[in-house]
């Protein structure tokens, strides 16, 4: 984290909601092996663009869908053909820095992009502890428990603040089928 400070250093990253058919959100619990927050309940999947010509495409966001793409079969096992790069829909952007350990943290620019569909998991142990779908209550549930520390249990830093700032609403679009309507891409929100 000291070299984030001093240098301000910051990379582009990716955050992927996957819905299934019953509107319930897969969420995973990450690694105890992950070098940043480890065993932390997060969105369903979230890391970095890598830096390869299919990954750093701008148009239409492409570069972020396919590397969302790849990170999902990597973590969870999701093959390509159940989540197709152009079922993505990118909903906005923001920036954020969250220290993980006092060594390490994350300063990102991240995309989030939703996406609904009913995939097949088989997911990597290297990657991932747990995985479970959940509904808006049981969401709800969750975050009550980690606000009160209940079984040890903590949420990433970015879905907090997704789940803060915007989950919600656009889950009320995901149910309506009018994600696009939330689009707002040109917008880099900064959170905290």
């Amino acid at each position: 984290m000291e070299k984030i400070e001093s240098e301000n250093l910051l990379h582009r990253a990716f955050s992927v909601f996957l819905f299934n058919s019953k509107y319930e959100l897969l969420l995973q619990q990450r690694s105890a092996t992950k070098v940043t927050f480890p065993l932390v309940w997060t969105n369903t999947c979230c890391s970095h663009p890598l830096y390869r010509e299919s990954e750093l495409i701008q148009e239409n966001y492409l570069g972020v869908r396919n590397a969302a793409q790849r990170k999902l079969l990597d973590e969870l096992g999701i093959p390509a053909e159940d989540v197709p790069v152009d079922q993505f829909t990118p909903l906005g952007r923001m920036l954020y820095k969250a220290p993980s350990d006092g060594k390490w943290g994350e300063h990102e620019l991240d995309y989030l992009l939703f996406i609904v569909r009913d995939v097949k998991l088989l997911p990597n142990p290297d990657e991932v502890a747990d995985v479970k779908y959940v509904s808006r209550e049981q969401l709800k549930e969750l975050i009550s428990k980690a606000d009160a520390g209940e079984d040890g249990l903590k949420l990433s830093p970015w879905f907090r603040l997704v789940v803060d700032n915007f989950l919600m609403g656009w889950w009320d679009h995901v149910e309506k089928g009018t994600l696009s309507e939330a689009i707002d891409m040109e917008t880099i929100h900064k959170l905290k």
